[in-house]
Parts: structure tokens; sequence; C-alpha cells
């Protein structure tokens, strides 16, 4: 019961600066009810209490037709010195979900040395793509327009999403400088991110592994919905806002950690090959006899959260 009224407090103020009324059709807890019949042993991943860290919430970054959007910061307890960033994106098929999803993974990063900031962003039940990537990308101007505030390197800034967050994630990231993502800017300072961790959130939508376009004539898939148009009405809506046929020279380190549900990560290996000759770091890590929203649980949240610290840590601290 605790944890359902954290849950209720960080979901309702996540949603309470918005016009339009959050999408509850996905949900940490009935998640895992579904899950649980499958896996009797999962627990859910809970926030905590207390610990080696500070938060800041319902802090407003941004101002849109639809309403403020909040984030939460979360900071090492003890540090004197400038830490790295990690911006979190919640999953939720682009129109559900909500920042406190990632608190206990914020929390952990905190404790291993890392200002972990946890966001909203417009969904698809406010704005279509790619209203979103700009949301986020303005977070991390924010981020770095506040950094001296909260001791941050800005030199050392990564972003993390998981299952449409993941897709975002991966967007933002191989689309540092690109000009057509930057036409909603909230001040001076670039968007750019120095490494991305990418859980379950596929790279591209025109794709053979994807199953992202819908088999129902009468029924358009979440993309669909967030991209605004089928792919056969726009194939290069779709192609854009794949992170994929962004990937070039100029992309960051990477980090994929995945389900045993291949669809899941959709396009992942095509990117990796195409900037390899570049010797961009990568790394793969599948999870195997996993649901698709692991790391929302026990078992899988310690070794998410353990890969996490370990790829940052090479990127940032080594």
């Amino acid at each position: 019961m605790k944890f359902l009224t954290l849950i209720f407090i960080f979901f309702f103020t996540a949603g309470y600066a918005q016009k339009i009324l959050p999408d509850t059709s996905f949900s940490v807890y009935y998640t895992y009810l579904k899950e649980k019949k499958r896996r009797p042993d999962i627990t859910i991943a809970q926030p905590l209490a207390k610990g080696d860290f500070k938060t800041k919430r319902n802090i407003v970054y941004a101002h849109t037709p639809t309403g403020n959007l909040l984030l939460d910061v979360i900071y090492p307890g003890k540090s004197s010195k400038l830490s790295p960033a990690i911006l979190f994106v919640f999953g939720g098929g682009w129109r559900s979900g909500n920042r406190s999803q990632n608190i206990p993974l914020a929390q952990k990063m905190a404790q291993n040395g890392y200002v972990s900031i946890t966001v909203d962003y417009r969904l698809s039940t406010h704005a279509q793509f790619p209203a979103a990537v700009y949301d986020l990308k303005n977070a991390i101007r924010w981020i770095k327009a506040n950094a001296n505030k909260l001791n941050i390197d800005t030199n050392k800034i990564a972003i993390t999403g998981f299952s449409a967050g993941g897709q975002l994630a991966a967007l933002v990231a191989n689309t540092n400088n690109d000009l057509q993502f930057e036409k909603e800017t909230i001040n001076g300072h670039t968007s750019t991110v120095q490494a991305v961790i990418d859980v379950d959130g596929v790279l591209a939508f025109d794709h053979p592994e994807s199953s992202e376009v819908s088999t129902d004539p009468k029924r358009k898939s979440v993309a669909a919905i967030w991209l605004g148009a089928d792919l056969k009405d726009n194939p290069d809506l779709w192609h854009n806002a794949s992170a994929l046929n962004h990937a070039d020279q100029h992309t960051v380190p990477m980090l994929f950690i995945n389900s045993s549900t291949p669809r899941f990560h959709a396009g992942r290996d095509d990117l990796i090959a195409k900037i390899k000759p570049f010797g961009i770091y990568t790394e793969i890590h599948t999870l195997p006899d996993t649901p698709h929203p692991f790391w929302l649980f026990n078992p899988w949240f310690e070794q998410v959260s353990s890969l996490m610290v370990n790829f940052l840590d090479r990127q940032f601290k080594n």
C-alpha cells in the first residue's frame, strides 16, 4: 500500500500541470499483475524512502499549449566535484506512462554519482511527433542552464529511455545538432548529449523486424497515432522518426539493454553496423527469458542498474 501511495503521489503531480488528462492505459502495477501470472516470483522495484541522495520535485522546465512540463531531479547526497547527468525518458507507447516510473532507477544512479533527471514530455494525447523530441531536447537545455546549481558537468550528459522512451532517447541522441529538431527551443543552450542507453526501444519503424504497423485495418497502431500517419500514407515520416536513419559518424556511444522479445530492438543491429566503421563504442545486453518491461521489476532491476552504471562509468569516469 505504501508503494501504491508513492506511485499515486508521483503520478498525480506528474499530470497535475497538464490541461489534458493523462492516458492511464499503462501502469506499473497492472503490468505487474499481468506478468506475475507467468512469473510468480517477480516483485515491483520500489522507490526508496531515503538514501544517499537528495530530491527536488515538480520543477517546470517548459510551457506548452497543453500545459507545463515538469521534471524531478535526484542528485548525489555528497559530492564536491562536478557530476555527470542522465536524463530519464519513460515509456508507454508514446501515449501513456509518467516520469514516476523511472524514480527507482534514478535513485540508484544518483547513489552512484549521477545527477538524475526524470522528465515529462508531450504524449500523443497532447501533440504528435516531433513534439516529444523538442521537449526532450529542451529538457537537456534546462539541465545545461541549471548546471551550476546542480553541480553538473555539461560535457558529460547522457539520455536513457525505456520502450517508447528508449526509441525517443536514441532519436534525440542521434540528432545532435540536427536543425530540423531544433524548432522549439527555450534558451540558447545546445541540446547535445554524450551517451545514450536504449532499454528495449525500437531503432527503426520502417524495418522488417518492427511490428509497429497495425495488422488490423480498422485500428491504428500506437506508433501511427503518435506519428500522425500510417506507414503506407507517409513513409518519409516513419523513416525520419527512426534513430537508425540518423546514425552517422557523429553518433555517441550507445548501450542497448534488451528483453528476449526481438521486435523491441528492431533496427539495432543495422544501426551498430552503420556506425562500426567510425569506431563508435556500443554494448548489447540481452536478458534471457524477460518480459518487455523487465526494468521495472525484480529480479532484473539490479542487473539493469549495474549495466547502466558500468557503461556510464566507462564513458564519463575512466
